[in-house]
């Protein structure tokens, strides 16, 4: 009977063996071991990972604040440049305005100067009588343009300057000091200091000092 038993357990190896050749199972191979807690994931990781929807929220409400505040700016530099526009606009029309009533009020005080030259025009006095009404009426004109600050520009007589006289040539003269206006050809007129065009002049060359 234990013979029988043997020789039993003895065909059970064998069988077994020739199933593990078959399948090409190493018995000495030995199983992955199961896994350990460095690559099991974290509490932490696992609790970020569920908050990760709470924290997209702050960062999503500072994006709306930051927009908000973008279309602020905007509409603030858009109402600043129709402000600019409108300033620009407003100066240019008072500054025409300006212009247009300074022309309006120096030409309503020659309007009388023109008059008198029409009646000059039509009168049918002597040629005597014709200069001396012309001889009037630039009188008239030089009172109104003193009244309004315009003055001839000193000549005959004075030193030659660059500044407010013309060249338009010299002369020999004896009894003009050398390098000075001997003769007017055009009057220059200055508002006030400002030079409004210059004298058309002739200058003096004294051959007596230059001799001297």
């Amino acid at each position: 009977m234990w013979k029988q038993d043997k020789e039993s357990t003895a065909v059970q190896s064998k069988e077994a063996a020739a199933r593990r050749q078959e399948a090409n199972i190493d018995p000495a191979a030995e199983l992955p071991p199961p896994p350990t807690g460095e690559n099991l994931p974290s509490a932490a990781s696992v609790a970020e990972a569920e908050a990760g929807g709470v924290a997209e929220l702050p960062v999503r409400t500072e994006v709306e604040r930051l927009k908000a505040e973008r279309d602020q700016l905007l509409d603030r530099l858009a109402r600043m440049q129709a402000e600019f526009e409108n300033a620009r606009k407003r100066a240019e029309r008072e500054r025409a305005e300006y212009r247009d009533y300074a022309t309006g009020s120096v030409v309503e005080q020659f309007l009388p100067v023109l008059d008198n030259f029409e009646l000059a025009l039509k009168a049918t006095g002597s040629a005597h009588q014709l200069r001396s009404g012309v001889s009037l009426i630039v009188k008239q004109m030089e009172e109104i343009l003193q009244k309004m600050q315009v003055h001839a520009v000193p000549t005959v007589g004075e030193p030659f300057d660059p500044r407010i006289h013309e060249a338009m040539g010299t002369v020999d003269r004896d009894d003009v000091p050398d390098q000075h206006v001997a003769e007017e050809i055009r009057r220059g007129f200055k508002l006030r200091e400002r030079l409004l065009r210059p004298a058309l002049v002739r200058v003096a060359h004294n051959p007596k000092q230059v001799n001297e």
